[in-house]
């Protein structure tokens, strides 16, 4: 045990001085160093327990294997912020949105846009790369918190990708545990609603009179977006195609680069002049500028270029470049969970916490237990899904106790806390699209931490704990 934890103290404790030392800035290099650094340690652990450099080096390259599908959604996000802002989708949400929304219950609705959208498509990471992207949008144009906004729409797009049969955590929960999925579904119902609940009853509170921009600044920067992009409904069509395509289960990179491609389309058809001032704003006497422009935009971003300084910091985002710290953040994370699963120090984690469960509520606790620090320590929500199942599903089957308990408090602790942590893929990545810091929204993704303390509560007070009679394995 001891020497499992040297990798795990030490990474714990670089990544504190990191944070005292460079503050916000610590996931800008900083916290890449301490995972290179802690993965080293974790490689001469496994040295010690037999295994060879080659067994090292395949799990290495096997860690970073299972966040390739991630970063090409990455990067490809990064393109598409780029092209819909070009093309004026983004403005065109920022714009309506601040006409329909209202700030008294912004945060509320917004948690309930994205819910509800999840819900449709069953993933949160696109939820938040398009509807996120105008709902921070609109928060900064009303002068409210960006961080707080950040927590709605993850608590709400979290939601709903928890309990739509589209998700594929929510099938790969129920299939780990060996459960028929609408009955998992049905079953997370009793953690996963008064938890939402109480995440609700936090926007509507933490909304009264937060609103810092007067009325007549938002009849302005309507102007100024009118008079930069073309505002009209039609430049909302992006966002429908990218959702429609979703619903008709087109994978989620295929789909983002789609949605990339017929935002490029739309600022040629719909943005021309925007589209020539971004391409000549950049090199005056450069021989196509509508080119260069499209090209720009899809690696470097959308740069404003107004007269307006608020409209070019509220647009001025997107492309790949901007996502590629995030890249070396998942790399060198899944780097040290390819390690750590190798070596077997996870696995014997894990082991000691099966040994001290005493009662159910013991149990519910371990494999909640288990699920964050695997998303701590390996970076990545299906390994965090995957591991404690396979490893928990025996102690289930012992305590008479349905595997629908399991594939609950699977999804209750992996699936909800991976956005919440800095290096995890999933936090990584919400950090990079939605441009907050992760430790800076954690406070207010109320959902994501308040769903796994109920469930422990459940499991203490013998609530909703089905038995394993009742249960029906798929």
């Amino acid at each position: 045990m001891l020497l499992s934890l040297v990798p795990i103290l030490l990474l714990v404790g670089m990544l504190a001085g990191a944070v005292q030392l460079f503050g916000s800035d610590a996931s800008y290099g900083p916290n890449q160093i301490v995972l290179v650094i802690a993965t080293g340690i974790a490689a001469l652990v496994g040295l010690r327990r037999g295994l060879h450099w080659p067994d090292i080096q395949k799990a290495l390259t096997d860690g970073i294997q299972v966040g390739l599908g991630p970063i090409l959604i990455l990067l490809a996000v990064g393109a598409l912020i780029g092209s819909w802002i070009l093309a004026g989708t983004v403005p065109a949400m920022i714009y309506h949105g601040v006409a329909l929304l209202d700030p008294a219950i912004f945060y509320a609705a917004s948690a309930v846009i994205c819910a509800l959208a999840s819900i449709s498509i069953g993933s949160s990471w696109t939820v938040a790369g398009t509807l996120g992207i105008g709902l921070i949008g609109i928060a900064e144009s009303f002068g409210l918190s960006s961080a707080m906004t950040a927590g709605a729409i993850i608590s709400g797009a979290y939601f709903g990708d928890k309990l739509s049969p589209l998700s594929d955590t929510t099938n790969l929960a129920a299939a780990c545990a060996g459960v028929d999925l609408f009955q998992h579904i049905r079953h997370m119902l009793w953690t996963t609603v008064p938890a939402f609940a109480v995440a609700l009853a936090f926007f509507l509170l933490m909304n009264s009179e937060q609103a810092t921009r007067p009325p007549e600044d938002i009849a302005q920067l309507r102007t100024a977006l009118a008079a930069e992009f073309d505002v009209a409904w039609y430049s909302l069509l992006p966002l429908l195609g990218m959702l429609v395509l979703i619903f008709l289960r087109v994978p989620a990179y295929p789909a983002i680069l789609l949605s990339t491609a017929i935002g490029i389309v739309f600022a040629l058809l719909v943005q021309p002049e925007a589209v020539r001032r971004f391409g000549e704003s950049l090199d005056s006497n450069g021989p196509a500028p509508i080119l260069r422009g499209l090209w720009t935009v899809l690696f470097a971003g959308y740069t404003g270029s107004s007269t307006d300084p608020s409209l070019n910091e509220l647009l001025s985002k997107g492309g790949m470049a901007s996502m590629l710290n995030t890249v070396w953040l998942i790399v060198t994370a899944l780097s040290f969970g390819g390690v750590l699963e190798r070596t077997g120090i996870l696995a014997h984690l894990l082991e000691a916490a099966l040994k001290r469960v005493r009662n159910t509520g013991d149990l519910v606790l371990a494999t909640v237990t288990g699920g964050v620090v695997t998303n701590v320590l390996a970076a990545d929500q299906f390994l965090a899904i995957a591991l404690p199942g396979r490893m928990f599903t025996v102690a289930y089957d012992q305590r008479g106790l349905s595997r629908l308990n399991l594939s609950r408090s699977l999804e209750d602790s992996a699936t909800l806390t991976s956005v919440l942590i800095p290096w995890n893929t999933c936090g990584a990545y919400m950090s990079a699209t939605l441009g907050v810091l992760t430790l800076e929204y954690l406070p207010f993704a109320v959902f994501n931490y308040v769903c796994p303390l109920i469930a422990i509560a459940l499991g203490y007070l013998m609530i909703a704990q089905k038995p394993a009679d009742k249960a029906a394995p798929a």
